[in-house]
């Protein structure tokens, strides 16, 4: 996968993760590092949380390899090298 559709598709990642952020009222990042160690367990009895969570995990950790994988790109090359520049006309 070439750094722009990584870049395109953590974007797309990001807007799904906004929806369950605003909705729970905090990031992503603090989310995962809670159901990780179990401090959201009690969660588990709700279906609507249940499948929340789910969800919302899924997509962290699918936006965090994309994040990971452009991070070791980018380093392999210069940024110069990697940006798309489209002249105006």
């Amino acid at each position: 996968m070439e750094i722009h559709e990584l870049v395109i598709e953590m974007k797309l990642l990001e807007r799904r993760l906004t929806l369950y952020e605003e909705k729970y009222g905090v990031l992503s990042e603090d989310f995962y590092a809670a159901l990780m160690s179990g401090k959201l367990a009690r969660y588990d009895e709700y279906d609507e949380t249940r499948a929340d969570f789910s969800r919302w995990k899924g997509i962290y950790e699918t936006w965090s390899r994309r994040k990971q994988t452009y991070v070791t790109l980018l380093k392999q090359r210069e940024l110069s090298e990697t940006l798309r520049f489209q002249p105006a006309y």
